[in-house]
């Protein structure tokens, strides 16, 4: 029998999931200079662009229709030149996420053993426990994710119940505009979710009118979760002075880090950590599993036993000499990921193929984000003005 239908609330729901993960935990880690006001803007900027290019992508989902990925989607707009590019800025992303959150978990290691172990040692035991998961049956993985999102989502509002009476009001009245932009590339991946729209629009039987609804309702709840989430760490930890969130940024920790300094009270740090744990255990296997089939689809490698030992070596292999060189790039890897990544592959590419679309082959019947030409520009611009800010912070820590 064909299944039945997702209902709004449903797809809203995958794409909220999607995009809540370990990048939260670094948001008010690098938005601590600008402050909370600042902070909230850009926030705002960027649903704005990541809602448009949403829309875009399941505009391109209509025109394929069936089960496609960006892969497919580029190839179709774009050509062969098109699916080179997706595929190389697909590697750099999810590598780069990869690396990211293999490092925030081997930090919550190294915290668990109260700093008796080095912080190389962290990720090299977060794999050995946590890489097998990849081996396991997808539909096992399902089941396990199910219980670690609704760890996440408990751990979440027990932290925001126990923290909220802790919250100085003064603390969130600081603000800097001139470090705004700094938040830009982590804000880009912590509100990224368009991957999934291709099986969202499977999901609900290609209804462009109910996916649009789940799309900007869906896209809408990690920016009241992540505000809240912003208010809380940055009204309870001040910027400056020692065990802040400046030192913070300086050691490549994540928000949940310094609580420990300001809160006298145990449950509310643990409760923290616990959110910490689950957002960067959801993330790390969304991400290497994503990771696992687009190597296998790519590479023609069958997912046996034999088949995934190989999947495995490819995905660890580098990140894992990554984290254990560096084991304090976790806001670096993020800041990549987003300032490159996300605005390339999920930010520039869908402009792109919509108006190659559009305007060369004049696949105008199913347009899902209106303003034509103007709009598709401005947002391109956007997407320069994003990494060309990018490019100059890599120089500047290049040659710093």
């Amino acid at each position: 029998m064909e299944h039945q239908k997702g209902s709004i609330l449903g797809g809203s729901l995958l794409v909220a999931g999607t995009s809540i993960g370990g990048g939260m935990l670094a948001l008010p880690v690098l938005t601590s200079l600008a402050g909370f006001m600042p902070s909230l803007v850009i926030y705002l900027l960027c649903w704005l662009f990541m809602a448009s290019t949403g829309l875009l992508f399941l505009e391109i989902s209509q025109w394929i229709k069936g089960e496609s990925n960006i892969i497919t989607m580029a190839e179709t707009t774009l050509g062969k030149t098109g699916r080179y590019f997706a595929w190389a800025v697909y590697l750099f992303l999810f590598y780069c996420l990869t690396v990211a959150y293999m490092v925030g978990c081997g930090n919550i290691v190294v915290e668990l053993f109260q700093h008796r172990i080095p912080d190389w040692l962290g990720p090299i035991l977060f794999v050995i426990v946590f890489a097998p998961l990849i081996l396991i049956p997808t539909a096992w993985a399902g089941r396990l994710n199910v219980w670690l999102v609704a760890g996440l989502a408990l751990s979440y509002l027990g932290f925001v119940l126990l923290g909220f009476r802790y919250v100085d009001l003064d603390l969130l009245r600081n603000y800097n505009w001139s470090y705004s932009l700094m938040v830009l590339p982590i804000a880009f991946t912590s509100f990224a979710y368009q991957g999934i729209i291709p099986t969202l629009a499977s999901y609900m039987h290609h209804d462009a009118p109910s996916i649009r609804k789940a799309i900007l309702i869906g896209s809408f709840i990690p920016l009241i979760a992540y505000v809240i989430w912003e208010g809380l760490i940055l009204g309870i930890v001040p910027t400056e002075g020692a065990g802040g969130l400046a030192e913070a940024l300086k050691n490549g920790n994540n928000a949940v880090y310094p609580l420990k300094n300001f809160i006298q009270s145990p449950a509310v740090y643990y409760v923290g950590q616990s959110f910490a744990f689950f957002a960067l255990v959801t993330s790390f296997l969304g991400v290497t599993l994503g990771l696992r089939d687009f190597l296998a689809d790519g590479l023609k490698i069958h997912k046996d036993a034999k088949g995934k030992i190989i999947l495995a070596l490819l995905i660890f292999t580098i990140p894992l000499m990554i984290s254990v060189s560096y084991p304090h790039i976790f806001l670096i890897a993020l800041d990549y990921a987003g300032g490159f990544g996300v605005a390339l592959l999920l930010g520039l590419l869908p402009i792109v193929m919509t108006w190659v679309g559009r305007y060369h082959f004049k696949w105008m019947d199913q347009p899902q984000l209106p303003g034509g030409k103007v709009v598709l520009i401005l947002l391109a611009l956007f997407v320069f003005f994003e990494l060309f800010n990018e490019t100059k912070h890599l120089l500047e820590r290049a040659f710093a």
